[in-house]
């Protein structure tokens, strides 16, 4: 058991060895020194009862109970004030610094912001920059109508509208609380997600204005007419590209809060039917995979010397030896990239695996399956596909921002 009175601090205040020493040593005393802690509660709390005041609200609140013993207050000594009897007590200087800490800082004022607005603006689900609608093309061109704007992909989702309203209207929710929180619903989904699932949106449109379906039994879809959008392309499609078409237009129903009376079963049999009918020319033939010597070959034909070919193969180094996807370490446009997205080279540090071996770790801040983020490592190679290397000549090279994408290359060579 420790004592209280011989305890020594064996570390800076600021060690976390010390804080858990003392908060050991701070119970150990607390409990074997009941009165002089009830003590030092005043000095963090003055509110905190004394055993006089305390004695006496329980007599008071004991006359209701009259099978009780009555509390004899005869002999009771006179509580002193916390700050004369702490001079009394025989309590350690590290204790004393603790409480006196831990006082300030329930004393100081609060740095967080208290009232944060609401209805704050949110951020656009698409990333891409002032982006245009792009024209539709000329087999898939939906009649016009004022519930489905041209728009672009990303943003079809939320700005095409099914007939009926999304939510049964009340006094108290204005259309902007309605719009409001379809905005904040079309973050559900990430922004490539958008695209792929606004292109089954609008081949199901296309769809009903060839069958004259009337706008009212468009939404919600009836079982009928979901089979019958998803046998049409069956055999022309693939199977694939069916699912991510109902997936968007289960998505668009969600979005509007409209229902989704679907039979998963006859629905899923017939998606693989689909999938088995998926024409050869709509396979994607298999990749070869990479090697070292497949590797070894691109390096050959790149040209280190330039700024495109170092940063390539730094690149190509970093998605084999990190395991990572290429997708995760490239931006498809020039005017996307996002640091809070993208991977930087303020983001790329050094660290010691198990067996204490140094390894490189890259921090991809967002990905569809990690919003969080993901750390990915790889360590030090031999010969000449050496990632560390590779990356090291890309930033003499092209010397990109700290902020900016880690594998941005400049057009011309300035070293």
């Amino acid at each position: 058991m420790l004592s209280s009175t011989t305890y020594t601090p064996s570390s800076e205040p600021n060690n976390a060895q010390f804080t858990q020493d003392m908060s050991l040593a701070r119970t150990t005393w607390r409990m074997n020194h009941p009165m002089e802690y009830t003590c030092l509660l005043h000095i963090l709390c003055p509110t905190y009862p004394s055993p006089q005041n305390f004695m006496a609200s329980s007599q008071t609140s004991m006359q209701n109970f009259p099978l009780q013993a009555p509390i004899n207050t005869c002999h009771q000594v006179p509580y002193p004030s916390p700050n004369a009897h702490c001079q009394t007590m025989n309590v350690p200087q590290s204790m004393l610094n603790l409480i006196a800490k831990e006082k300030n800082s329930s004393l100081a004022p609060s740095t967080r912001q208290e009232c944060h607005p609401w209805n704050a603006k949110l951020p656009t689900p698409s990333s891409r920059k002032h982006q245009k609608p792009a024209p539709y093309h000329k087999n898939l061109t939906p009649l016009p109508s004022s519930l489905r704007p041209h728009c672009p992909a990303s943003q079809r989702l939320r700005l095409w509208r099914p007939l009926i309203p999304c939510i049964s209207q009340s006094s108290q929710i204005s259309d902007e609380d309605l719009k409001h929180i379809e905005a904040v619903m079309a973050h559900m989904w990430e922004a490539d997600t958008h695209t792929t699932y606004a292109s089954g949106l609008l081949n199901y449109m296309v769809f009903c204005d060839k069958k004259n379906i009337p706008e009212k039994d468009r939404a919600p879809v009836s079982q009928l007419l979901l089979m019958s959008f998803v046998s049409t392309p069956a055999a022309a499609y693939s199977g694939t590209a069916i699912s991510n078409y109902v997936h968007g237009i289960h998505a668009w129903h969600i979005l509007h809060s409209v229902p989704w009376r679907i039979e998963k079963m006859e629905t899923d049999a017939l998606l693989k039917a689909a999938e088995k009918l998926t024409p050869p020319s709509s396979k994607h033939k298999k990749w070869h995979p990479y090697t070292i010597d497949f590797m070894l070959a691109i390096r050959r034909n790149l040209g280190l010397n330039t700024p495109l070919g170092a940063s390539v193969f730094a690149c190509l180094m970093t998605c084999f030896f990190a395991t990572g996807r290429v997708g995760e370490f490239t931006v498809q446009h020039l005017d996307i990239f996002d640091p809070n997205k993208h991977v930087s080279q303020a983001r790329v540090h050094l660290d010691q695996d198990q067996g204490g071996q140094q390894v490189t770790v890259l921090h991809i801040p967002h990905t569809k399956t990690s919003p969080q983020g993901k750390d990915v490592c790889w360590a030090k190679q031999d010969g000449p596909t050496d990632p560390d290397t590779a990356l090291a000549h890309h930033l003499e090279t092209n010397n990109p921002p700290q902020d900016g994408h880690l594998f941005a290359y400049c057009q011309k060579n300035t070293h």
